[in-house]
């Protein structure tokens, strides 16, 4: 089977380097699934994680907070906001951090503030359901 070579990066470290033969990533509208020779593409992704298939072994999970995807026939390229591995993924602070989002939401007034809150919330949740979701997967 063929393979793509996956890089993620984000702005503290390199967080995966090596070949997969299919890598899925939360794309900002749904999630994209991008195979060896896939089209060229450049997209922003939303919150979420990036599955990562490799040949002869299990996934590998990995959460993003967003970022942008760039896709060449031969690399994927992943520059992430901040990402982490799920076996590091915490679902008791993860949970503390959508309770926390929930609240700063209710209590937003002003148009900024409640921009701001919503891009937490949403940010949150889908780090606590990444966690709930990559529990059993490890």
């Amino acid at each position: 089977m063929s393979a793509i070579r996956l890089e993620i990066v984000s702005a503290e470290t390199a967080i995966f380097s090596g070949e997969a033969t299919m890598v899925i990533a939360p794309g900002k509208d749904g999630d994209l699934g991008i195979a060896p020779k896939h089209t060229p593409l450049l997209t922003t992704l939303r919150p979420g994680e990036v599955e990562v298939h490799k040949e002869g072994e299990d996934k590998e999970y990995i959460y993003v907070t967003g970022g942008i995807l760039e896709v060449q026939p031969h690399m994927v390229t992943i520059l992430a906001d901040s990402a982490t591995h799920s076996d590091e993924l915490d679902e008791e602070a993860a949970l503390e951090a959508k309770n926390q989002a929930e609240q700063t939401l209710q209590g937003a007034d002003k148009k900024e503030d409640l921009e701001q809150a919503q891009a937490q919330l949403a940010e949150a949740a889908a780090r606590y359901s990444a966690v709930k979701k990559l529990k059993g997967k490890k």
